[in-house]
């Protein structure tokens, strides 16, 4: 079975852990202090402040941006529903844009007509390692003063007209997950360049715990923080960062060149201002071949090759339709994408032999 992806942890990670262990300090310490500085500065933000998941940065970065009840966020329908959890945690509303079917990221021509005076913030989610188009994001949040948020969750390492996703906005949160492009196991991180969103972001994730008078707390905050241990491996990750990014893009480079022979799929589209990560490798059947993604990947399956679905879309959602959300809202790219799209194998290792069989399994299928 050729897995859907797996970590590299071939290179210092087992070294700085032992050091790490060695030292005793394997809950707080150091080293998540070390690996806060340099992702930080990797990414081109002041601060950086660890979290145990992604979800967590989430949820941090909206107490950071001050997020509070009757507020409205806006993001894609098509994403993950801990980018809704982070605004219903505090009270506030997510608002659902369509997406673009060429990078399956946030129309940012549907915006600003879901803009109300009750808007907060935007949430720029980065899909599959493709960032969004940000500078109409940024021109209507200077519009209307509003925050961008990024969930840069899939896209640590790519670029933005030359600039790194999680830098453009003015507070990002990026997963750490075993599937992200580096890994702590589980992780997250907070980055911004406000020193008054970061001060908020530490506190929350240490229970809102005064720095004047200890274990007295004037606001509900969370336990969110990161160990010594996954930050002695986020250090050992980030010195290869730039490696996996260039296996990432290799990889998709030799799967777009054999999948571009096959009619009735289609890849995510690199766009000119884009340099994209290819985090997962995405699909999308076209429904002229009469196939859907459930259908493809159990054959795929059979056949040994793994692979994961798309996002179903947040608008449906049963957990937040009981929450009276979205009702009667219609979101057809993201409807039609969620069922007949899903991402084939994208590890770092993967060999070019087992690209190979990959699409050859998919073309075998698509021509029976």
């Amino acid at each position: 079975m050729i897995p859907v992806n797996l970590p590299l942890v071939d290179g210092r990670e087992k070294e700085i852990l032992i050091e790490c262990i060695d030292s005793g300090w394997i809950s707080e310490g150091p080293y998540v202090k070390k690996f806060e500085e340099e992702f930080s500065s990797f990414i081109g933000m002041n601060h950086g402040i660890a979290v145990s998941n992604g979800t967590a940065a989430l949820e941090a970065a909206a107490f950071a941006i001050d997020l509070k009840d009757g507020d409205e966020v806006i993001m894609p329908s098509f994403t993950i529903i801990s980018c809704a959890i982070a605004a219903l945690r505090f009270g506030a509303k997510p608002v659902l844009v369509d997406i673009e079917p060429l990078t399956w990221n946030i129309n940012v021509d549907l915006i600003e007509s879901k803009i109300t005076p009750r808007t907060k913030a935007i949430m720029a989610v980065h899909m599959y390692g493709h960032p969004c188009n940000l500078d109409p994001i940024l021109n209507l949040a200077k519009k209307y003063n509003l925050c961008v948020l990024e969930d840069a969750s899939q896209v640590a390492g790519a670029l933005y007209k030359n600039k790194k996703c999680g830098s453009v906005g003015h507070i990002s949160a990026f997963s750490l997950y075993a599937n992200k492009i580096i890994t702590t196991g589980e992780g997250g991180m907070v980055m911004t360049s406000d020193d008054q969103m970061a001060a908020r972001a530490r506190s929350y994730r240490n229970l809102c715990f005064r720095s004047d008078r200890r274990f007295y707390h004037t606001e509900l905050g969370n336990n969110l923080r990161m160990t010594n241990m996954q930050g002695a491996i986020g250090i050992a990750q980030l010195e290869r960062i730039d490696e996996f990014v260039d296996l990432k893009r290799k990889n998709g480079v030799v799967y777009k060149e054999l999948l571009d022979q096959i009619p009735g799929i289609k890849a995510q589209e690199e766009m000119p201002w884009a340099k994209m990560v290819y985090w997962m490798y995405a699909v999308e059947l076209d429904e002229s071949t009469g196939w859907d993604a459930e259908r493809m990947m159990a054959e795929l399956y059979s056949r040994g090759v793994e692979t994961r679905p798309f996002f179903i879309g947040l608008h449906e959602q049963p957990v937040l339709r009981d929450k009276d959300l979205f009702q009667n809202e219609q979101f057809p790219v993201t409807y039609k994408s969620s069922r007949q799209g899903f991402y084939l194998p994208s590890s770092m290792n993967l060999t070019n032999t087992q690209i190979k069989f990959v699409v050859d399994q998919i073309k075998d299928i698509l021509e029976k």
